[in-house]
């Protein structure tokens, strides 16, 4: 990806993140492309699966207190809506990868798959951009696009409201 569409779409996550209802980021298959990353823990990732699906990426640290109150939401999340289209994705931004994330995953018997975040993630390289705090959610929609993105925790009932109002949506 071209350093000037990477900092659009950094710009643009910034501004999605504090903002509900705004426009897509489209960045081509640019934010799934940076999922391809190496998982570990009990549930299988597949990159290609995920085409086509409503997407809810958590960028998470096992030492996050927040993050780990998040994770019956996001387990909730997927078993709701994971037939209709649904895919939760965690990415581990600790600095020991599997190391401590592959421990954790599998602990935790987590539904939806747990990845290594690499270097260019951590250091804000991908089409992410930044993560400027944990945990930080981001919604892609059928089409790859971020659609939605959160700071911090956010509810129950708020996550399920996008991720419904994602999945009736036309591809």
């Amino acid at each position: 990806m071209s350093r000037v569409l990477r900092r659009a779409a950094l710009v643009a996550l910034v501004v999605l993140a504090g903002c509900r209802g705004t426009r897509p980021v489209d960045a081509g298959h640019a934010f799934l492309s940076a999922l391809n990353l190496p998982s570990v823990g009990p549930t299988p990732h597949d990159l290609r699966a995920l085409d086509g699906k409503v997407v809810l990426v958590s960028f998470f640290a096992t030492w996050c207190f927040p993050c780990l109150a998040e994770m019956p939401t996001l387990e909730a999340l997927q078993k709701d809506y994971g037939a209709r289209g649904f895919q939760v994705v965690a990415v581990g931004m600790d600095l020991e990868g599997a190391k401590v994330l592959a421990p954790f995953a599998d602990h935790y018997a987590l539904r939806y798959p747990v990845l290594i975040a690499d270097t260019e993630m951590i250091e804000g390289r991908s089409a992410f951009g930044v993560i400027q705090g944990l945990p930080t959610t981001v919604m892609l929609d059928r089409r790859g696009r971020a659609v939605a993105g959160w700071h911090g925790v956010e509810s129950h009932a708020d996550m399920a409201k996008a991720v419904e109002k994602l999945l009736a949506q036309t591809p």
